[in-house]
């Protein structure tokens, strides 16, 4: 072909379905897989154009690489900063090849049409999650130039094909070795998706991060979800479900956990998985609880995790049937043992023995979950919860009161031993839906009252719950008492201490109650509802 009628075909309209892929823009942070995908681009005969860091390797790697300079005109500047934000840049992504006013003006400005763009982005996420960095440091890592080109290349699929993650490279490779260069509309239109999801990600995480150093509610709060799981089912068998975690955050409930045997997860084992993980991290000795329908049935500390899981299991053998239990502790041979006497929906700790891992594989549908996970949660990131077209937001309930900070209002001081017994109430209290009503003894739970409409019914279903004397045992509440027929009825079954937030207009009536009994009672001022 003569050099002018290949001047003149270049701009010729074309349809969508038409277009070969003859060029390549390819500038990337991430370059996993990046040699491997751009040879293959070169052996099928695209030209490859780039920039920076990804031109050198590619060189470097023996492939023919065009700068971008060359291609605009125009040089790199400002140490990098400014690079690809130029017109015959942008004109070649974004012009409609089917329109002859866009292909005109493409032919009049000598534009160079870009037909796939594969483009990732500076790590910003994890340069501002670094401990100790600073803030010129991250800011420098907000990508410009990348999230132009991806949303340009993005908009006009049609004709141009954004790839953003390492991981379509071989499908795209595949497709185009196929089909002589071209990709189809479908895959095109999936890509885009892709690549709007991608910045809008990007995006998210550097609005939050100015967020966190400002405000603490914004006025307008942005958050990112990526898919973690695909769930069988949501509450019930006709809903649709899936889990997701948000970007940024430090862990989640199902993170550096590995399923080592059962079944897949279901909606309502993520539920009671993250209530029983909750649960247990407010201890450092060993600890069980069992979860079920996002309620603790069963809570004990012990000398061993064999010790937390028996007395944590005795609070409610029947609630207990078909429950989520979790240690805090590694499972040894004898353990697996008492849990597989019963039965158990799933199993999370910290380490299982070989031996105890064969006895619990015996149960081919328990799920059991390796639990790897040394972090903390991000102790600032607030609680959001979904209602009707909009988001709760609140702080997370994590602080509990201090000895220090509570009130003896009885006549009776709690003795040390009940001390003991009154924090292991309240830490548990937290964790059970409002009106929550704890009865314990030995450091584990013997009655549980919760999600009652009334705190003198959630006293009476503690006490009805209970499979032993209550002599001896302590109550906590997470509100205060409105009159004193709750503490009474506790007293009467034979508790000794309570503990609550106090603040109600008859405390005078409930402390009197409390005195009459001999019994001690100690205030926090600060209630705990989990609705």
């Amino acid at each position: 072909m003569e050099r002018g009628t290949e001047h003149l075909s270049r701009f010729e309209p074309v349809a969508p379905g038409e277009v070969q892929v003859t060029r390549a823009l390819i500038s990337v942070s991430d370059k996993t897989g990046l040699v491997e995908f751009a040879r293959g681009l070169a052996e099928l005969g695209i030209e490859l154009v780039s920039t920076g860091g990804t031109a050198r390797e590619l060189t470097a790697a023996g492939l023919q690489v065009r700068q971008v300079s060359e291609l605009t005109g125009f040089p790199e500047i400002m140490d990098g900063r400014v690079k690809t934000l130029h017109p015959k840049l942008y004109g070649g992504i974004l012009a409609l090849r089917d329109d002859h006013a866009h292909m005109r003006q493409a032919e009049e400005n000598d534009v160079e049409f870009v037909d796939l763009v594969c483009v990732n982005l500076y790590p910003f996420e994890r340069t501002a999650a670094r401990r100790g960095v600073g803030d010129p440091e991250v800011i420098e890592n907000i990508d410009i130039g990348g999230p132009s080109m991806i949303r340009a290349a993005a908009k006009n699929f049609q004709f141009v094909a954004p790839v953003v993650t390492p991981e379509s490279y071989d499908a795209v490779l595949a497709e185009l070795r196929e089909f002589d260069r071209r990709l189809s509309s479908t895959t095109r239109e999936s890509l885009a998706a892709e690549a709007f999801a991608y910045t809008a990600r990007y995006d998210t995480a550097i609005a939050r991060w100015f967020q966190e150093k400002g405000a603490d509610f914004p006025a307008l709060m942005v958050r990112a979800f990526e898919k973690v799981l695909e769930l069988p089912y949501g509450e019930n068998p006709h809903q649709r479900a899936a889990y997701y975690s948000q970007v940024g955050t430090r862990t989640h409930v199902l993170s550096m956990i590995s399923q080592l045997g059962g079944k897949e997860l279901s909606y309502n084992n993520l539920l009671d998985l993250d209530a029983g993980r909750l649960t247990i991290s407010e201890f450092q000795i060993p600890a069980c609880a069992i979860i079920k329908h996002n309620n603790p049935c069963g809570v004990a500390v012990g000398k061993t995790a064999l010790e937390a899981y028996q007395k944590a299991f005795e609070c409610d053998p029947m609630s207990a049937y078909g429950g989520v239990v979790c240690l805090n502790r590694r499972v040894d041979r004898a353990m697996a043992e008492a849990i597989v006497a019963q039965f158990a929906e799933v199993i999370f700790a910290r380490g299982y023995d070989e031996d105890a891992l064969a006895v619990l594989e015996s149960k081919p549908n328990m799920r059991i979950l390796d639990d790897r996970e040394r972090r903390n949660p991000d102790m600032i990131d607030p609680a959001l919860r979904q209602v009707v077209g909009g988001m709760l937001v609140q702080d997370r309930d994590y602080d509990l009161e201090e000895r220090s900070e509570m009130q003896v209002v009885s006549q009776r001081v709690p003795t040390e031993a009940e001390w003991g017994e009154l924090s292991f109430a309240w830490k548990v209290c937290k964790h059970v839906r409002s009106n929550a009503v704890i009865l314990c003894r030995d450091l584990k739970t013997v009655g549980i009252g919760a999600g009652q409409m009334s705190r003198v019914d959630s006293v009476r279903l503690a006490i009805e719950k209970a499979r032993s004397p209550l002599q001896g045992a302590v109550l906590a509440s997470d509100a205060y008492f409105p009159f004193a027929d709750g503490p009474q009825l506790a007293l009467q079954a034979g508790a000794i201490a309570i503990i609550q937030p106090g603040g109600s207009i008859r405390d005078p009536e409930v402390v009197e109650a409390v005195d009459a009994a001999g019994a001690a009672m100690v205030f926090t001022s600060r209630r705990h509802f989990r609705h």
